[in-house]
């Protein structure tokens, strides 16, 4: 029974809808853009693009289960799983770019709305409810809730580390996806228990396939250990016993996953340089941002409450599913990844400061976000139109200096959506300084607004840009021109994943290793250890042809090598393991742990 008095003063003038054209169009206007109209970009994206299309034409089985030779490391499967289904269902009648996008974009809509669920769930718990006023005019418990859930939504929109990650076709997005989804399920426990106990263990097994079993694992045993002790509301004895055991099987699961397939390892190493510590702190604070200062006045407002988790669910899940991600970004890798599962419990603590937030506080979010966004949104037009008109002169020049080769063309469907997006800025800037202070959820629409914003503006007006210098396109565009169209298939030597994947997307070669049979009439090698090569036996039947730059990364340059014997490749080379690269140059970074 709860005896500590919530700091929560709402009356019901403060709990009234968002309306949902807008927040569903908020929703479209982040989700959609970064999807469409690009190339697959360099690192995760084009290295697991790469796997999906070797895996949707692999002829056994086998090679869903261990593509350990397509992918430096394998611990994830789900993610490609998925891509390659798409692949093999669409067969061809949509660009595979595109088609491997849908269900990623599908699965970055489904984490907006289970975290809007699990907030909704949440704020519904006693514990969670506001202060009763003495002669009525609270906020009723449905409004207040579905309140706070639209808060959650917008301040998980407004996370800054969120834009890049949630769209690239890689397992960072399918852990996030899953780690929202076992919110979602432990949140909703006591009021639908059946499809809670669904999304949980999917939620569980789904983090376990993506790549972050060592984080599944613990977070199942914590939850699987203190459910019975936790007393959330209108929770059976009945349906506790069943979420204990539909729970310890999904940590089973998970454990059982991580032993058959050999995912034990995982990526800790405690940081022992004062750099590394000064740079992932500096990582946290504007990855999380603006949700962790939130979160931190959550925990000091409700601290009182806090000291009791069993009794206040709405507090004890979302710290614990934050917490563990966060600790595994401090002394883990890639601290990124892991930081990304941390954004939707740190989205609904953030919440739950709305509640208790004061004037002065609200206003000085709101004018700093509309500044700050502002700015950033005039920029990036200004930035757009230098290099389209020349003028101003210094910012073209210095996209010229930046992307050499880079010449910026009109785009009209662009242009129109980057043009209404600034509109709407600028409507909801007004609407925001009006007389509309009421609304619980105010303080987070102006950051979310502004984050949506310039990300519309980036993959519109910048996108061209985005293109040419974050894909090999136009690496491989010069490749080509050398190489041309006749050659059956090129041997390659010290490259990464992702450059492998692009040789053979944009430039449509079949590539063997070097080491390999059949010996093709072309080789491209990374620039390291050139002379070395040049001079040692296996370098003497190769005469270098070019040595090709990467328009912007100077680090990823591709040397290419025609045979001086003339040879010509008479048989196609093996497609698995096509995307092999070399160990040490295997520069993916792996899915959280």
């Amino acid at each position: 029974m709860v005896t500590t008095p919530s700091p929560a003063l709402v009356a019901q003038s403060a709990v009234r809808r968002l309306p949902r054209w807008a927040l569903l169009l908020l929703c479209a206007v982040y989700t959609v853009p970064g999807y469409v109209g690009r190339n697959p970009w360099k690192g995760a994206d084009i290295t697991s693009f790469g796997v999906m299309r070797e895996l949707a034409a692999a002829p056994h089985w086998q090679a869903w289960l261990a593509p350990a030779g397509m992918l430096h490391d394998d611990a994830a499967l789900l993610p490609y799983w998925i891509g390659a289904w798409v692949l093999q269902i669409t067969g061809g009648w949509l660009a595979p770019e595109l088609a491997v996008r849908l269900p990623f974009m599908l699965m970055l809509a489904g984490a907006l709305a289970a975290v809007w669920g699990a907030v909704a769930h949440l704020a519904r718990h006693t514990s969670a409810q506001p202060v009763a006023f003495a002669f009525g005019g609270e906020a009723d418990p449905q409004s207040y809730a579905r309140a706070l859930a639209d808060g959650a939504l917008l301040a998980f929109i407004a996370t800054l580390g969120l834009a890049q990650f949630s769209h690239e076709t890689a397992p960072a997005l399918t852990q996030l996806f899953c780690a929202a989804l076992l919110f979602y399920g432990l949140a909703a426990l006591p009021f639908k228990p059946v499809a809670a106990l669904a999304a949980a263990a999917l939620g569980l097994i789904g983090l376990a396939l993506s790549g972050a079993s060592g984080i599944a694992l613990v977070i199942g045993a914590i939850v699987t250990v203190g459910l019975p002790r936790v007393r959330p509301d209108k929770m059976a004895g009945n349906w506790r016993a069943a979420a204990f055991v539909t729970l310890l099987i999904a940590t089973a699961v998970c454990a059982l996953l991580a032993w058959r397939l050999g995912w034990w390892h995982w990526h800790l190493a405690l940081p022992l340089r004062w750099v590394t510590w000064r740079d992932r702190i500096k990582l946290l604070i504007w990855f999380t941002w603006p949700a962790w200062p939130l979160a931190l006045w959550t925990l000091w407002r409700w601290r009182r409450q806090a000291l009791a988790p069993s009794q206040n669910w709405h507090l004890a899940l979302p710290t614990m599913l934050a917490c563990m991600p966060l600790v595994s970004a401090l002394i883990g890798s890639p601290p990124d990844r892991c930081l990304l599962l941390a954004l939707p419990g740190l989205a609904a603590l953030a919440a739950f400061a709305l509640p208790t937030f004061k004037r002065s506080g609200a206003a000085f979010i709101d004018w700093f976000t509309v500044l700050f966004f502002t700015g950033w949104a005039i920029f990036i037009w200004v930035m757009w139109i230098a290099t389209l008109t020349g003028f101003p002169p210094q910012p073209a020049a210095n996209v010229a200096r930046l992307a050499p080769g880079f010449h910026q063309q009109w785009q009209w469907l662009g242009f129109i959506a980057a043009l209404a997006g600034t509109l709407a800025w600028g409507l909801l800037v007004h609407w925001r300084a009006g007389r509309h202070r009421a609304a619980l959820w105010k303080s987070l629409v102006l950051p979310a607004g502004g984050t949506a914003l310039c990300w519309l503006l980036l993959m519109t007006l910048w996108l061209p840009a985005f293109d040419y210098a974050r894909s090999y396109a136009a690496q491989i565009q010069q490749v080509r021109a050398v190489i041309g169209d006749g050659a059956p298939c090129v041997n390659v030597q010290n490259l990464t994943s992702a450059q492998i994947a692009a040789l053979r997307f944009h430039g449509g070669w079949v590539t063997a290793p070097l080491s390999s049979s059949p010996v093709c009439p072309w080789l491209v090698r990374g620039a390291w250890r050139q002379r070395a090569f040049e001079a040692s036996a296996q370098g003497q039947p190769w005469q270098r042809a070019a040595a090709i730059r990467h328009p912007v990364d100077r680090w990823e340059t591709l040397v290419i090598y025609q045979r001086r014997d003339g040879f010509t490749a008479t048989r196609p080379a093996p497609a698995i393991p096509a995307l092999a690269g070399t160990p040490a140059q295997n520069a993916t970074p792996a899915p959280a742990r």
